[in-house]
């Protein structure tokens, strides 16, 4: 019966009258693993919810974002991030006529790679191992090697491509020469919605934590932006979408992602803002000595006693020290130091 209704097929179908820009599910380049069509979901509806169903996902609910393991029950963590990620970028692709399920999909599976401590694991184990360690990497080699006991999902090349093009470092301008290339606006998208959430709600987190006040926003860009969280993201997306119209085929205009002068100028004083006042001072001393700590015991203990790893993990590469950083990447806050803690009686 569902075959007989063509249900896909009608989604398809829909996207025929989404922007010129936009990729259509049916010209996907496919997957690694050909597979049968689905009767209901289009191939990117198909990668969402397999992201959403994977281990890595749930995982994300117990890994740092900014604070380490916080006593409150509002601070963001990995997973909220995630979810104002796809909420910010699908808002994005929606105005802008753009495919939205392959905006989506991206978003949900752009950190499924990110270590325990955040950034902070991320870049002690970039120290440790020889072959570097990148989160965005990370993501790409979980949705490829590490989930279904080491089948991967079997992603299209469109969400792949868009979880590996993700990131960004500190450093680098918002659209500057260094911001790299993503294969399709719905990656782009992701990637500057990524921008936008941890700006807009590590402000938030910074604030509950006492590191700041509103008042300790510069002014010029609250002025610009806004003195609200939502007001914020208001402003932003709104300047996106504005800056980006052409790419809707509805308007015309530079095609490509980006934002006014005066709000890129404003988000880019805000971000720095943080980096100088929050993120060097979210984690305390201790904690950050503990946190860096717990992952250099962790893989320099199990590079010694491989044998002690789950099983699982010993498949998944020929090399003992991949094996080993893709078993300690994957772990969640608590349970490093819970396993460092024992492993250390």
């Amino acid at each position: 019966m569902i075959e007989r209704l063509k249900i896909r097929q009608t989604t398809e179908q829909k996207e025929e009258s989404l922007s010129p820009y936009a990729v259509k599910s049916r010209l996907s380049k496919g997957r690694e693993k050909p597979e049968d069509s689905d009767p209901i979901r289009t191939v990117f509806q198909r990668d969402r919810d397999r992201i959403i169903h994977c281990k890595a996902f749930r995982r994300l609910k117990h890994k740092t974002q900014v604070f380490i393991m916080p006593s409150g029950d509002h601070y963001v963590t990995r997973l909220t991030h995630t979810l104002e990620v796809s909420q910010i970028a699908r808002t994005i692709a929606r105005a802008l006529n753009l495919n939205e399920d392959l905006t989506e999909a991206i978003s949900l599976g752009h950190d499924l790679g990110h270590t325990p401590f955040g950034h902070i694991g991320e870049g002690v184990l970039n120290e440790l191992y020889p072959g570097g360690f990148h989160h965005n990497e990370q993501s790409l080699r979980v949705v490829e090697k590490l989930e279904k006991d080491g089948r991967g999902l079997n992603l299209t090349w469109e969400v792949r491509n868009g979880i590996l093009h993700h990131s960004k470092t500190g450093v680098e301008k918002l659209f500057g020469k260094d911001w790299g290339e993503v294969g399709s606006f719905e990656g782009e998208i992701c990637k500057i919605a990524d921008m936008i959430a941890y700006i807009n709600h590590d402000i938030g987190d910074a604030i509950r934590a006492n590191l700041i006040t509103e008042d300790d926003l510069p002014k010029q860009a609250s002025e610009v932006l806004g003195h609200s969280h939502s007001a914020r993201i208001n402003r932003m997306v709104s300047d996106i979408v504005e800056f980006s119209w052409g790419l809707s085929g509805k308007g015309r205009g530079k095609v490509k992602i980006g934002m006014s002068p005066a709000v890129l100028k404003a988000a880019e004083t805000m971000r720095d803002f943080l980096f100088a006042r929050v993120y060097n001072s979210a984690t305390s001393k201790a904690e950050l000595s503990q946190a860096k700590k717990t992952i250099r015991f962790l893989y320099r203990y199990f590079n010694k006693h491989e044998n002690k790893m789950p099983p699982e993990f010993r498949a998944y590469a020929d090399e003992t020290a991949r094996r080993v950083v893709d078993y300690v990447s994957g772990m969640t806050d608590q349970y490093a130091l819970n396993l460092a803690k024992q492993l250390q009686l």
